[in-house]
C-alpha cells in the first residue's frame, strides 16, 4: 500500500498529533456554525447596533445596566467570535509545534484560518462603525463562509481515510455543487443586508436582488442533486462518500422548504430566517466534506499501482 500526503497506511491508526489537531479544528468549524447562526438571530431582531461602540460595549466589557436580549445577542456574539480568535492562534500554535508529524499543507492553512479570522474581526467592527452598511455585511458572512470551509477542508484532510478508486467525476462534481452554493449564500446575504424581501413586497424596489437569489436557487439545487443522483449509481462508491451525498440531498430539499416559508411569512418569524441561514451552511459544509474525501480518494487511485488498486473494495478502509 502506498501512503501519501493526505492517508494513512490501513493498518495503522493516525499519530495522535494528528489526530488532536483534526479534532480541535473540526471543533473550531461546528463552533463556527453557532457563531454565524446567533450573528443571523442578532441580524433579524435588529441587534446589530445594540452595542453602539466597538471593540467594547457601551464602554465596558459587561454592559450589566443595558443589557436586554437585543444587547445580549450583540455581545454574546462579539465574544464568541472573540473565541475563535483564541482558537485560531491556538490551532497556529499547535500545527507549528507538530509541524513533523502533519502534512507541508495543515500549517499553510491554519496560517489561512488566522488571517481569515482577523480579518474576520475587521470587519465586524466596520459593521458597528459604518452602522451596518449591506456590503460589508455581506462580505462579513461570506468571510465566515471562507472560514467555516477552510476548517472544515482541514480536518477533514487531516482524518484516517482509504478510497475505494471509484469516485470517477464525482470530485468535480462536489468543487461545482459547494462553488455554487456558496455563491447562493452571498446572495442571500445581499438579500437580508439590504432588506430586499421586505422592500420589494412594500414598494418594489430591490426586486431585482430578491430574483437573483430566487433564480440562484436553480443551478445550486440542480448541481446537488445531480451530485447525489450520481452518487447512487455508483456501486463502488466508498460508504462514507455515499452518506455525505445522502446528507446534502436531505439538506438542499430541507433548504428550499425553509425559503419558502420564509418568503411566505415575510422574515415574520425569526427562528425560520436563523435556521434557513444555517442549513445553508450545514449545505456547503456537507458539500465541502463529500469534495475533500472525494479529492483524496482520486489522489489514492493515482498513488496505488494498478495491480494493488484491482484488490482494493470498499471494506480496505473507512473514515475513522
Amino acid at each position: 500500500m502506498v501512503d501519501i500526503t493526505f492517508s494513512q497506511p490501513k493498518t495503522e491508526s493516525a499519530p495522535r498529533p494528528r489526530e488532536w489537531v483534526a479534532k480541535f479544528v473540526l471543533g473550531m468549524a461546528a463552533e463556527t456554525v453557532f457563531l454565524m447562526a446567533l450573528g443571523s438571530a442578532t441580524r433579524v431582531m435588529n441587534a446589530g447596533l445594540a452595542c453602539p461602540d466597538w471593540p467594547l460595549c457601551y464602554g465596558v466589557l459587561v454592559p450589566q445596566q443595558q443589557m436586554n436580549l437585543q444587547v445580549f445577542l450583540e455581545w454574546f456574539h462579539r465574544l464568541t467570535a472573540s473565541s475563535m480568535g483564541l482558537f485560531a492562534i491556538v490551532l497556529m500554535a499547535l500545527c507549528g509545534w507538530y509541524r513533523r508529524d502533519l502534512p507541508k499543507w495543515a500549517p499553510w492553512t491554519a496560517a489561512l484560518a488566522l488571517f481569515l479570522v482577523i480579518f474576520q474581526g475587521l470587519l465586524g467592527g466596520l459593521t458597528v462603525t459604518e452602522l451596518l452598511r449591506f456590503d460589508i455585511v455581506t462580505a462579513h458572512l461570506g468571510t465566515a463562509l471562507l472560514f467555516f470551509v477552510t476548517l472544515l477542508a482541514m480536518g477533514i484532510g487531516l482524518r484516517p481515510y482509504q478510497g475505494t478508486g471509484a469516485v470517477g467525476k464525482l470530485p468535480w462534481m462536489g468543487l461545482t455543487a459547494a462553488v455554487l452554493v456558496y455563491c447562493q449564500s452571498i446572495l442571500g446575504a445581499l438579500v437580508g443586508s439590504q432588506w430586499a424581501l421586505h422592500q420589494c413586497l412594500s414598494d418594489s424596489q430591490l426586486c431585482q436582488v430578491m430574483n437573483s437569489h430566487i433564480v440562484g436557487v436553480v443551478p445550486a439545487t440542480l448541481a446537488t442533486l445531480v451530485l447525489v443522483l450520481w452518487a447512487w449509481r455508483t456501486p463502488a462508491l466508498h460508504p462514507a462518500l455515499r452518506r455525505w451525498a445522502n446528507i446534502a440531498g436531505g439538506l438542499v430539499i430541507g433548504q428550499i422548504l425553509l425559503g419558502v416559508a420564509t418568503f411566505k411569512l415575510r422574515l415574520q418569524v425569526e427562528p425560520l430566517t436563523v435556521s434557513h441561514q444555517a442549513i445553508g451552511a450545514l449545505l456547503l459544509g456537507a458539500l465541502v466534506t463529500f469534495t475533500v474525501l472525494a479529492f483524496r480518494d482520486a489522489a489514492q487511485t493515482i498513488s496505488v499501482p494498478a495491480a494493488a488498486a484491482e484488490t482494493l473494495s470498499p471494506s480496505d478502509g473507512q473514515l475513522a
